[in-house]
């Protein structure tokens, strides 16, 4: 009911679309100023008034982020007409360099748990000058730096 109610033709403020799309006015204004949302209508009075296409648009750049999706991306994504209207070989080509920065990340982090595991095996736990966690969390690489 919500839904039909939001999509009235004489649009929708602000809030009620921040609402419905459970994202927050600040960033509905941020998307309209770096242009991945265009510029709302209008009512006689200077308030923004939205409509269908801008609640799925905002959705969709939402779903986006969700699924880790840059805003470069995104737009390229709504650039290709979105959702429904894209050609799927350049969707695919978008969506495999996101696979592949995925992978990037998922084996930086892996990486990153080797060495975190490997550097608290060597913490004894007792109180002592030299704490090997600390030490490589230190950016002058040497524990007598720490005060």
């Amino acid at each position: 009911m919500r839904l039909i109610k939001a999509l009235r033709a004489d649009g929708m403020p602000i809030g009620e679309l921040s609402r419905l799309c459970r994202v927050n006015i600040e960033t509905i204004r941020y998307y309209e100023k770096i242009k991945m949302l265009p510029t709302p209508m209008r009512t006689e009075s200077g308030r923004r008034v939205y409509g269908p296409k801008e609640t799925r648009m905002l959705a969709f750049i939402r779903r986006g982020r969700e699924l880790g999706f840059t805003l470069d991306q995104i737009r390229a994504l709504l650039n290709l007409g979105g959702p429904g209207k894209a050609s799927c070989a350049e969707v695919r080509e978008i969506a495999n360099h996101h696979i592949e920065d995925i992978r990037a990340k998922i084996a930086d982090l892996a990486k990153l748990e080797r060495l975190l595991r490997k550097t608290v095996a060597q913490c004894s736990g007792e109180k002592v000058p030299d704490c090997p966690v600390l030490d490589i969390l230190d950016v002058r690489g040497n524990s007598t730096s720490r005060t």
